[in-house]
């Protein structure tokens, strides 16, 4: 009999079915008999109370219509700024390097706060961080849209980043908590796609605002929209997290456990002949940590209910650094991280051109980056299925056995047209050709780039078994972090080299991520195992 749990196939012989099919409460594994003992909990279907896997389908498809709805505010509120930025610098008297400031923070907060964000999750449940980054949100939008100075402009746009970032962090675990792992698939597909509809839909909500009203009215959409967003969250979302499935508590449950077993073990109230250590006198030793490792663990149920979880218990960092210490991972975030930098500099700084030399109005500028949302929506679309496709011709070409490595072949397609269409809207924006030529430079840009990066995400997720939320969260922090530095010298690079010299300059940097990938598609898999060898070395 085979099962799939988080894409793991195990097999199993007929004697192990009856342990499988019973869900196992972790309380009953710590006072089980030793050989039950050896057996690993299934942590996926421990018995909970009130266990969100037996929802009732609607009570599920109404908490993932709430967290798409939550994760559009992620892609909305980065690209709906930008009809508005000229109004803005004009209004706040602001320079361009200080507009480019506010979005280049918030895309760095927006980034990196979300692990704050999942630690507290594993320590007070879903709902709680929901409600407080969302009541962030909104409050940062509403001071923003009653700014007075630049200044103030930006830091309430640090607060809206980090209030944004929460569903960057746990939205994808909510629907871990509520959907078995052979049903995630299709659910994650619907959750993912709302992101996207921020840089189509972004532009022309902002345009259509700030023509009509002002740039304030950007935010205060924001403002309702997210008040929207909480009141949902507030009186129709049930908490999903359930602590006897987190592994964090499962690892601090564990380590009380052992604690307990060696305090009972010093003081003599446990100590089996089999366990004792006997020194060269004939004197008992007394037992160390080590020693009593194997014994059975015996603890009270009062002292599994009283069982806390603290931040230092929920450490995101040490996980970071595992990720980090592996080099295909670090070939492929940097890629990953340019590829999102060059997307933010183009949607920036092509706002500003507009404003500039083509005398275009909020409106108008949206309708513009729209062709650049639409690109990026088909390409995420199509590449993700391409990338599905090879995926499945190589592996059945190589006897049925897959690798992540394999999934980067898809890429290929596109990285002839990515470093062009960078080139060919560097030099129809220099030349101030039509702007029909502009749209589709700007739509072939947000296609072929959107098609590559769809990949290495998957690549990303696939090449980091048991620990892909961490990879994720290290690609997010990578590509926020080059958003920053994109969105700092943006302005600085386009007035000292124009939009051709500067994009230019962007394709040869787009050529050199492709390379990178192409180093991991050949070398990923040999530094990936050896990476894995030497963990198992150090654990061992």
């Amino acid at each position: 009999m085979t099962e799939v749990f988080d894409n793991q196939t195990t097999t199993q012989t007929p004697a192990d079915v009856s342990h499988t099919d019973t869900d196992v409460h972790l309380t009953q594994t710590l006072h089980a008999s030793p050989l039950e003992a050896n057996l690993e909990p299934d942590i996926e279907h421990a018995v909970v109370e009130d266990d969100p896997r037996v929802w009732s389908n609607t009570r599920k498809n109404v908490i993932l219509f709430i967290i798409s709805g939550a994760s559009v505010i992620v892609g909305l509120s980065t690209n709906i700024q930008n009809p508005a930025d000229a109004q803005i610098e004009q209004q706040l008297h602001a320079t361009p390097g200080q507009i480019s400031l506010t979005l280049s923070l918030f895309v760095l907060i927006q980034g990196n706060f979300a692990v704050i964000w999942s630690a507290i999750s594993e320590i007070k449940g879903r709902k709680l961080v929901y409600l407080l980054s969302l009541a962030l949100f909104t409050l940062g939008s509403v001071v923003v849209a009653v700014s007075k100075t630049i200044g103030l402009m930006i830091g309430m746009q640090v607060i809206q980043g980090a209030g944004s970032s929460a569903v960057f962090a746990i939205g994808a675990a909510t629907l871990a908590d509520i959907y078995e792992p052979h049903q995630r698939g299709s659910m994650m597909g619907v959750y993912y796609s709302a992101p996207l509809l921020g840089p189509s839909l972004g532009p022309i909500i902002g345009g259509v605002l700030t023509q009509t009203l002002s740039w304030r009215a950007v935010f205060w959409f924001l403002v309702i929209w997210g008040g929207v967003i909480f009141s949902a969250f507030l009186f129709l979302f049930h908490d999903t997290f359930r602590k006897e499935r987190s592994s964090a508590y499962q690892n601090v449950l564990k380590r009380h456990a052992r604690e307990h077993k060696l305090t009972q073990a010093v003081r003599g109230e446990e100590k089996p002949v089999s366990e004792k250590k006997i020194s060269e006198e004939g004197g008992e030793e007394q037992p160390t940590p080590k020693d009593v490792e194997a014994q059975q663990v015996v603890v009270p149920e009062a002292a599994i209910k009283a069982v806390k979880l603290s931040l230092a218990d929920v450490n995101p960092f040490p996980p970071y650094m595992r990720i980090l210490n592996r080099r295909n991972n670090v070939a492929i975030l940097i890629p990953s991280g340019l590829l999102l930098a060059f997307n933010f500099s183009l949607t920036y700084t092509c706002a500003r051109t507009l404003a500039v030399y083509y005398n275009y109005d909020a409106l108008k500028t949206g309708f513009v980056l729209f062709s650049y949302g639409i690109g990026g929506m088909i390409g995420s679309i199509l590449g993700g299925r391409w990338s599905d496709r090879t995926l499945a011709r190589l592996k059945a070409a190589n006897g049925g056995v897959s690798f992540p490595e394999m999934r980067l072949e898809s890429t290929k397609i596109a990285m002839w047209w990515l470093p062009p269409s960078a080139i060919g809207y560097a030099w129809v924006c220099q030349e101030r050709v039509h702007i029909s030529t502009i749209c589709g430079m700007l739509f072939f840009a947000g296609f072929f780039s959107i098609w590559i990066y769809a990949s290495t995400l998957a690549y990303i997720v696939d090449a980091n078994t048991g620990q892909s939320s961490s990879a994720l969260a290290t690609n997010s922090s990578f590509r926020s972090a080059c958003a920053f530095i994109a969105g700092e010298i943006a302005v600085p690079l386009q007035d000292a080299m124009g939009d051709g010299g500067l994009y230019t300059l962007w394709a040869a940097v787009m050529l050199l991520a492709e390379l990178m990938i192409l180093l991991v598609l050949y070398k990923g898999k040999q530094w990936r195992e050896a990476s894995i060898a030497k963990e198992k070395e150090r654990s061992g």
